[in-house]
């Protein structure tokens, strides 16, 4: 009788090994976030892209080198993050040059500079197409994301500042610090064949659905959002905050510099610079209505989410969780450093494989 017991523990535990040798690999989420992505400020977090660990509570996992920053000079602000699940690489710009690199290895691919600076960029839904503003210049650059080149300019004259791309790929939208008008350009022809507006003041962060039909923009002097139709191009709402007095700010010169979608649409999160909070807003009304406020620890200069909406990611290093409402976690570098940044996505990977890519913007996924 017990060597039956015996051969039924043993083939048992054979049974639970070989079952778990040919398990899937579990699904690795990581957020990648550029350095220095407030300003030029290292004492966020230093130079270069900091990985975390999002399954085990935002530890921190590497530290991929990106420019090294000559003796004698100040580092580059890092301006924006791109990166692509589909061909594997990963961007990232400075006010003069932007650089590609391998997602898997962390190895540069290309480095480039290019003429009139960058600033926040878009990559196009297939990976192979990015467009480039020029750092607060007159012009877009389009460019080869395989190697670098530039393939065509849009210049709508607006301050180039902020870019989104359309999830089906057909428009890119470009917002600039000089001008009122949301800029559409059409991505065949690489030409502006709309724009939206004029909205109240000069566009700052804005975030748009993904039927393409509405976006929300922060604007110079609005502690709050405006709301435009893509569509049509008129300006369909205006939005303050309620309970909330305006005051003095950190940066950006701007009350909400920050304006996200949470993935299903159902929220939009605006951050509020003057009180340190981020106001949640209930979108599945028009105009959004304010809904809830959570406090942060620093100024807020920008909000995105994971890519399945359950946490938002505070420029100020805070994790939110969006069901609750609540900061479950915050960044620290291999120092124990705290870091904040403005330029921060998730990657996800299957098996050592890329297999999904998030977005710096908080931008709307239905279509």
């Amino acid at each position: 009788m017990r060597s039956i017991r015996f051969f039924v523990v043993i083939l048992g535990a054979t049974l639970f090994a070989t079952a778990a040798s040919i398990a899937p690999a579990a699904e690795q989420h990581l957020l990648y976030v550029a350095e220095p992505g407030i300003r030029n400020y290292v004492q966020h977090g230093g130079i270069g892209v900091l990985v975390f660990d999002i399954d085990h509570g935002y530890k921190f996992v590497k530290r991929i080198p990106t420019w090294k920053t000559p003796a004698g000079k100040e580092p580059e602000n890092v301006k924006g993050i791109a990166a692509s699940a589909k061909t594997g690489r990963l961007y990232v710009t400075t006010f003069s040059r932007m650089a590609a690199f391998d997602i898997g290895t962390g190895d540069k691919i290309w480095d480039r500079a290019y003429e009139g600076g960058c600033d926040r960029m878009a990559l196009s839904p297939d990976g192979r197409i990015l467009y480039v503003p020029s750092f607060e210049g007159p012009r877009w650059h389009v460019v080869d994301a395989d190697t670098g080149d530039v393939i065509a300019k849009v210049e709508p004259k607006s301050g180039s500042h902020n870019t989104i791309y359309s999830l089906d790929g057909s428009r890119v939208y470009l917002a600039g610090l000089r001008s009122p008008f949301l800029s559409v350009a059409d991505t065949k022809t690489h030409t502006v064949v709309k724009t939206v507006g004029p909205f109240s003041k000069p566009i700052r962060p804005f975030t748009v659905n993904g039927r393409g039909t509405l976006v929300f923009v922060n604007l110079n002097e609005l502690p709050g959002f405006e709301v435009g139709d893509l569509e049509t191009g008129k300006v369909l709402h205006r939005v303050e905050f309620e309970g909330y007095q305006p005051g003095p700010l950190k940066r950006h010169g701007c009350p909400s510099h920050g304006i996200a979608l949470t993935p299903d649409e159902k929220e939009l999160w605006v951050v509020d610079g003057a009180n340190n909070c981020v106001h949640v807003f209930d979108a599945t009304v028009m105009p959004p209505r304010q809904a809830a406020t959570i406090h942060v620890r620093d100024f807020p200069g920008w909000i995105s989410f994971s890519i399945d909406g359950r946490q938002a990611y505070s420029s100020t290093g805070e994790i939110i969780d969006t069901g609750s409402r609540k900061i479950v976690a915050t960044l620290a570098d291999e120092t124990g450093r705290q870091v904040q940044s403005e330029k921060q996505l998730e990657i996800v990977f299957d098996d050592g494989k890329v297999v999904r890519a998030g977005n710096q913007f908080g931008i709307g996924m239905k279509r």
